[in-house]
């Protein structure tokens, strides 16, 4: 299975956003890619928080709309991202997965809203509910950036059955380290693959880490997008997550 997480510039400039992701998730499928990854609120730019009102729409709404137009027309599966979800008076950080037929096969509102030096936790509203989707490429989690520092999601997912972990995040360059250490340890410790897609360049005088990466469920990163916009590529064997499990079933001794 040919997976890539797409990399793509943080800026507030929705149009444009739009044209870019269109054209580098094309770029991605071209190249053979059966699952491809968006960023992070991609749409708006993650830390463009006096935009979130205007950028936010329903979902299903338009931004979705047209995600799931384009992977029925790739015939990809296709995580959009996250996109600002208006509700009533809540908004959420809600990314969205679709099928290869356009589908929308799970929805995931982020349930770790950042707080440090931040304005998310404020504006938002936490989601309530992990989100584990069946699909032909095996049992996917979908969860968001800051949730990569609480273990206790990823192994609710991994109890539901999960096999991948898709990431979209708009992760700081200040904690680049972190960014890898936990993918690679969300990934060994649950012996999963992570795809995880990062924002890159700076809005709003932070700068992005970008190196979206691919993990396989030794916790070996087998692609990393570099710091500009671009992709990580890599095949990947969905069998190889059930072969580490049985190989090595750390997962069966647990104690608590």
């Amino acid at each position: 299975m040919h997976v890539a997480a797409v990399q793509l510039p943080a800026r507030n400039d929705p149009e444009g956003n739009s044209a870019r992701a269109e054209a580098r998730v094309r770029e991605a499928a071209a190249q053979g890619a059966e699952l491809v990854v968006l960023p992070e609120l991609w749409p708006v730019g993650y830390f463009a928080f006096d935009a979130y009102d205007d950028a936010a729409e329903p979902v299903p709404g338009p931004t979705t709309d047209r995600l799931a137009d384009l992977a029925a027309e790739l015939s990809i599966h296709l995580h959009g991202g996250s996109v600002v979800e208006r509700e009533g008076e809540d908004l959420y950080n809600t990314s969205v997965l679709f099928g290869p037929d356009g589908d929308l096969l799970g929805t995931y509102r982020k349930m770790h809203l950042f707080g440090y030096e931040s304005e998310e936790a404020r504006r938002l509203t936490p989601g309530d509910e992990p989100c584990a989707v069946e699909t032909d490429l095996g049992t996917l989690g979908l969860t968001t950036c800051y949730d990569l520092r609480f273990p206790a999601l990823y192994r609710s997912l991994v109890d539901s059955g999960v096999e991948g972990f898709l990431v979209t995040s708009a992760w700081p360059s200040e904690r680049r380290d972190h960014w890898h250490l936990f993918a690679r340890t969300r990934a060994v410790e649950n012996q999963s693959l992570l795809v995880a897609a990062n924002l890159a360049g700076a809005i709003r005088e932070v700068d992005l880490a970008g190196e979206s990466v691919v993990v396989d469920p030794w916790g070996v990163e087998r692609a990393n997008a570099g710091r500009g916009p671009g992709a990580a590529h890599a095949t990947v064997d969905p069998e190889a997550v059930r072969d580490v499990r049985e190989s090595f079933p750390a997962l069966d001794d647990r104690r608590l």
